[in-house]
């Protein structure tokens, strides 16, 4: 049944992706209105943390500042900066978004605006040298645009990043602080409503030393004036801030703003992993085909013809296991705690990329994904209760008290427990990205106050259903399981099951990668949405393969062995994490390198215990269908 599902909703998916793939650009979350502007109209430009760039495929460091952190001295509002409202995944994630000092007025063009002057302390220059080095780029947001700055390459084709160089590294001169901002706005015309839309920001920024000043408007800036702005380690700098503002109008639509953020800079490579993984799927079914239509049907119809015969045959295969093949498995609480926390975090990620699918998660709604991965997570906690009790009862088990509790705090204390410990390394780095204590308490209240109780409530309704029967009983007596090959062995048949399901999506995986370390908008989600569906197949197909491989040589230990082959894939993203590493950052401090692989196993395991619950699911299915479907004396 679970094979027949997949395989219908993966048809299904290969008929819409196209106007799924088609729908993604220009579609927007319901309720996000436009901004209409008139002529004079105040634009608000808002301020966001600074985060590491990357330079030559490399990025230097992880942790995020806060733009009015005291070290970078910016310029801030004559009002004083006041925070602006954001969702909890925005906040998770490392926004911190504030008002700034910039004026910009709709079509009123600025040459040159004195916005400030600062005395750089030598402190203060150590560490904005420091975070030069490490290419650190200024994020700025304009009408909830973020600022972009242009790249051009060698290739003729120009790159659109998000944010703008904090400076730059000069040879023989050393690190250059960018003082003078060239924000150019691009806005289209509402013929309708005779108003005016932001539908473009840019900024490139320059390093001038000295600069002439006529009250608020910059003077000409003569040749040995332009000198850049080289921060002294051993002496306070004086550095004059200014800014200059043009307008531009384009053809752009206001809906299809964001398509310079979202363009795939390479979208063959994901038609190559999605063919890649279809040819993994076709492997996996062509063999399973093979082994349930030809080599398990005339199995299950000998055994079955044995009461029409004089002669008793001896059983073999997969047949002789049949009063073990269901007796109770080692640590049923543990392995019914992780099967139903598999089962939410599997609805949780499902769920959340159809959404994305169908365009309802813009990436004009700042955190809108992670915000909604934590909500569907949360309420998903019923069906974790359910189905973890609804396991324990069919073990046998006794200590239901314990089975509730397990399944409520267990797996989410790790991921919290390590997040938390992670959280603590961005305090000490005095990084903006360290969660606030404000909003550490709304997500333990929202794990208390609505996973746990949805849980509870799961595990109650699990405990009132009558219990699964198997459809073979099990002998009191153990069989003895007979000397195994070396690939059927526990520890290698998981690592071989694991690697189909990897191939299946470390295509994919890098432009996940990516775009979590490379801050870039990670938005083509028809393709993750058909990847994730070829992920469900093959850890269904190669879970059901290893199983019957091992039935076969007479080992009945299946229960823990279908979770942990499909969920060994979790352990090679973490290993390709490594070259990964190396291939992509040169972090300089012990906290980013901490950070990183920190993120790396949460990560990681989500995915174990997600991946282990489509195969333990795929398998116990499969092993009742077979069993049922002989006669037993």
């Amino acid at each position: 049944m679970v094979l027949r599902l997949t395989a219908r909703a993966l048809a299904i998916t290969a008929l819409v992706s196209p106007f799924i793939l088609s729908a993604v650009q220009g579609f927007y979350l319901p309720g996000v209105a436009p901004t209409e502007y008139q002529k004079g109209d105040d634009v608000k430009l808002m301020v966001n943390a600074l985060t590491p760039g990357y330079s030559q495929g490399t990025v230097k460091s992880v942790v995020p500042y806060d733009y009015y952190d005291k070290d970078f001295n910016f310029c801030e509002p004559l009002e004083g900066e006041k925070s602006q409202a954001e969702s909890l995944g925005s906040i998770l994630f490392g926004d911190r978004i504030w008002t700034s000092p910039f004026k910009l007025s709709m079509l009123e063009p600025v040459k040159c605006r004195r916005l400030c002057n600062k005395s750089i302390e030598k402190n203060q220059a150590k560490f904005i040298n420091a975070r030069i080095k490490e290419n650190y780029m200024v994020n700025w947001l304009v009408d909830g645009l973020p600022v972009g700055n242009v790249i051009p390459r060698e290739n003729g084709v120009d790159e659109y990043t998000i944010g703008f160089p904090l400076g730059r590294d000069e040879v023989n001169v050393g690190q250059v602080l960018n003082n003078h901002y060239n924000i150019k706005v691009d806005y289209h015309y509402n013929e309708n409503k005779q108003s005016f839309r932001v539908v473009g920001i840019e900024v490139s920024a320059e390093s001038i030393s000295r600069q002439v000043f006529d009250q608020e408007e910059c003077g000409t800036l003569e040749q040995d004036q332009t000198t850049a702005v080289v921060l002294n380690e051993n002496a306070a700098t004086p550095v004059d801030y200014s800014y200059s503002v043009s307008w531009s109008e384009v053809p752009t639509a206001w809906a299809t703003r964001w398509d310079k953020y979202l363009l795939v800079g390479e979208p063959r490579i994901h038609w190559f992993s999605l063919v890649n993984s279809i040819i993994i799927v076709l492997f996996l079914t062509g063999m399973v085909a093979m082994i349930l239509l030809r080599a398990l049907h005339k199995d299950i119809s000998r055994y079955n013809q044995l009461d029409a015969q004089e002669d008793i045959q001896e059983d073999f295969g997969w047949k002789l296991v049949h009063g073990d093949v269901f007796r109770t498995p080692a640590y049923p609480m543990l392995l019914s705690i992780i099967v139903g926390n598999g089962a939410q975090m599997f609805l949780m990620a499902a769920v959340t990329i159809v959404f994305a699918a169908l365009g309802f998660l813009s990436p004009s709604n700042r955190g809108s994904l992670a915000t909604v991965m934590i909500v569907f997570y949360m309420f998903f906690g019923i069906v974790a209760g359910f189905i973890s009790a609804r396991m324990y009862k069919m073990f046998g088990g006794e200590a239901w008290k314990l089975n509730v509790f397990g399944t409520a705090f267990l797996f989410p204390s790790i991921i919290f427990g390590t997040f938390l410990a992670l959280n603590f390394f961005l305090i000490s780095a005095e990084s903006s990205g360290a969660v606030p204590f404000g909003t550490m308490l709304g997500v333990v209240a929202l794990w208390f106050l609505v996973s746990t109780p949805l849980s509870v409530i799961g595990s109650y309704m699990g405990f009132q259903r009558p219990k699964i029967e198997h459809p073979v009983r099990a002998n009191q007596i153990p069989r003895q399981i007979p000397d195994q090959v070396f690939y059927l062995r526990p520890f290698p048949s998981m690592l071989i099951g694991g690697i189909l399901p990897f191939g299946a999506i470390f295509i994919e995986l890098y432009f996940i990668l990516s775009s979590i370390w490379f801050h870039k908008i990670y938005y083509v989600f028809g393709f993750l949405f058909l990847v994730f569906g070829i992920l469900i197949m093959t850890c269904a197909e190669v879970t059901i393969l290893m199983c019957y491989f091992h039935l076969c040589a007479e080992d009945y230990h299946w229960w823990w062995r279908a979770f942990f082959t499909s969920g060994a894939s979790a352990l090679y993203i973490f290993l390709y994490s490594i070259p990964y590493y190396f291939s992509a950052f040169k972090l300089g401090s012990f906290t980013s390198m901490v950070l990183y692989f920190g993120w790396t196993a949460i990560m990681s395991l989500m995915f174990f215990v997600l991946s282990g619950a489509i195969g333990f699911f795929s398998t116990f299915y499969f092993v009742r269908k077979i069993y049922g479907s002989i006669k037993i004396d």
